[in-house]
C-alpha cells in the first residue's frame, strides 16, 4: 500500500512539473539591461525596442505573468473596457525622467479578457 502511494505521488508530481512551457528568448535583446532601465531614463531601451517588435510573435499569446517574467514589471498599465489590459514600457525617457522629451515612445502590449497578449506595437 505504501509503495503505491509513493508511486502515485511521484507520477502526479512529474505530470504537474512538466505542464509549464519555457519562456521565449529574444535574440539580440539584453533583457537584464531592459529591466534595469526603468521608464527608459537610462535611454538603453530604444535600440532593443525594434528587436522586440520584430520578434513579437514570440511574445503574443503569453500570459501577463509570462510577459512580466520576460520584460519585467511594466512602467504603466491600464485597465480598459471589456476586461482588456495594457502594459506600457517606455522606450524613450518617460515624463518622470530628467531627460524626458515631448512625444515619448512606448512599447504597448494589449491583453485580451483571458489575460493573454493579443497585440504588441511601439506607439507615440
Amino acid at each position: 500500500m505504501r509503495r503505491w502511494l509513493w508511486l502515485s505521488v511521484v507520477v502526479v508530481g512529474s505530470l504537474l512539473g512538466s505542464c509549464g512551457k519555457a519562456l521565449p528568448t529574444l535574440d539580440g535583446v539584453d533583457l537584464a539591461a531592459w529591466k534595469d532601465d526603468k521608464n527608459a531614463c537610462g535611454d538603453k531601451r530604444m535600440a532593443m525596442a525594434a528587436l522586440i517588435e520584430q520578434q513579437k510573435d514570440k511574445l503574443l499569446a503569453l500570459s501577463e505573468d509570462d510577459i512580466v517574467a520576460v520584460l519585467g514589471k511594466p512602467d504603466q498599465n491600464e485597465l480598459y473596457k471589456r476586461n482588456q489590459k495594457f502594459f506600457y514600457y517606455f522606450v524613450q525617457p518617460a515624463p518622470a525622467c530628467a531627460s524626458a522629451t515631448p512625444g515619448t515612445k512606448r512599447l504597448a502590449i494589449r491583453f485580451n479578457a483571458m489575460g493573454l497578449a493579443k497585440e504588441l506595437a511601439i506607439e507615440d
